[in-house]
């Protein structure tokens, strides 16, 4: 019989999901990391599988220890109960707190802790399965866990589950290369640190699982745990499943030819009703979606034209489909006038040199004045973006491209503004 092993990127148990809408704040339980793990304990039930396990990150911080040891301890003694075992490795957010958990809950196998390689194998039938784990032995781990470790091959095929920065060298937080993953000798690394995930597979099976649920809406698009099948003493499948409670997704809405503020509006439901669709046809139905709304395009219709569709008291439910609530996180006015940039850069005005500074930004990345213009701006947004009271949300600098689309957005805003004060004068 096939073994099966769920894997379960960074939980982060006690945190709350940010951005919902009134009508949502009360759920926040239920559609934050506890309520995702509640997902992933009755899918690994009901799949029948062999193991759980967790690529630390499965606490936010040593403050949540009551609320981590009472979500972990009801699932640990619900796949316990069953014969599942649920092994773990502690990240750099739960290096202290996780091992003390693992004492508390029976069931709950701690792997590599002290920062010590350690291996445990699954059976089942005719197949085998071993399973590396390394754990983070305080927040802040500046060489790579694979430096100088002997890891002999175990029965079936070998899998690492760590939490690490990946091609970051002077990371803080156990940075390891992809080449030294590579040369370890194992067959495949389920990955914790990074939410985004990789597109893992049969064929490649290394990557990053990625949060098991959207915790901001800068982490968009399906989440959720990976099953790993091994069957005929190889790795056979890799699936993704979406069983993630709340979902952020960005929509695109096109406004290039429409006259009346009204067909935008009804572009973007037909356009929530298509997501809601595929959404219906896959595993495991959110209970809310969370949408980041563009309209873009050269359009006649003004900016507030477009912002008054959708009315603040009316984002926080615009559709509902099958216990589905679908709601507006943020609904952003990206449109051009009509008049094409390049014929408004040849003024000599701001809304010319606005639409300079709109053309420079549209370069190559590696454009000479496209990089002047975003250090500049860096040097003007970084006293903002590192002031304290941003500092628990745990953001990095912003990147050339969050420069970038912040620039944009208010050179966008900015030239329609002066178009329309100068048609009105």
């Amino acid at each position: 019989m096939p073994l099966h092993l769920l894997a379960v990127g960074d939980l982060h148990l006690g945190r709350r999901p940010s951005r919902l809408p009134d009508e949502l704040a009360g759920r926040a339980r239920e559609l934050g990391p506890a309520g995702a793990w509640e997902r992933v304990v009755a899918a690994a039930l009901e799949a029948g599988v062999d193991a759980v396990a967790l690529a630390g990150d499965v606490v936010e911080r040593e403050h949540d220890f009551f609320e981590a040891y009472r979500a972990l301890r009801a699932g640990v003694e619900q796949l316990a109960g069953t014969g599942i075992r649920v092994l773990a490795v502690a990240g750099n957010h739960d290096g202290a707190v996780l091992p003390r958990l693992a004492r508390e809950v029976d069931g709950l196998e701690l792997l590599g802790e002290g920062g010590r390689w350690q291996r445990v194998t699954l059976e089942r039938g005719g197949e085998a399965l071993t399973l590396w784990g390394w754990s983070f032995p305080q927040p802040r781990v500046l060489q790579s866990p694979l430096e100088g470790a002997a890891l002999e091959r175990g029965p079936g095929p070998n899998l690492g589950l760590l939490h690490a920065d990946r091609d970051v060298a002077d990371s803080p937080y156990a940075p390891v290369t992809s080449r030294a993953l590579t040369d370890a000798g194992l067959d495949g690394w389920l990955l914790g640190h990074i939410h985004q995930p990789d597109a893992l597979s049969a064929s490649q099976p290394s990557g990053y699982l990625g949060t098991v649920t959207g915790l901001d809406p800068g982490e968009p698009g399906p989440r959720g745990p990976w099953l790993v099948t091994i069957a005929s003493g190889r790795v056979a499948t890799v699936d993704h499943w979406p069983l993630a409670p709340l979902r952020w997704q960005p929509i695109n809405v096109p406004c290039e030819n429409l006259t009346d503020p009204a067909e935008a509006r009804a572009t973007l439901l037909r356009a929530v009703r298509t997501l809601d669709r595929e959404i219906a046809s896959g595993r495991g139905q959110p209970v809310a979606v969370g949408l980041r709304v563009s309209f873009t395009g050269r359009t006649a219709i003004g900016g507030d034209a477009l912002a008054a569709l959708f009315p603040e008291d009316e984002r926080g439910g615009i559709h509902d489909s099958a216990g589905v609530r679908y709601f507006i996180e943020t609904l952003r006015v990206e449109t051009l006038p009509e008049v094409p940039l390049e014929t408004l850069a040849a003024r000599e005005d701001p809304a010319g040199l606005l639409a300079r500074r709109l053309l420079t930004l549209q370069r190559p990345a590696d454009d000479a004045e496209r990089r002047a213009l975003l250090a500049e701006a860096r040097e003007a947004l970084l006293p903002v973006a590192r002031e304290a009271r941003w500092q628990p949300l745990g953001r990095a600098d912003p990147d050339d491209a969050a420069v970038a689309d912040w620039l944009e957005r208010a050179a966008r805003s900015a030239l329609e503004a002066l178009l329309r004060q100068q048609e009105a004068a």
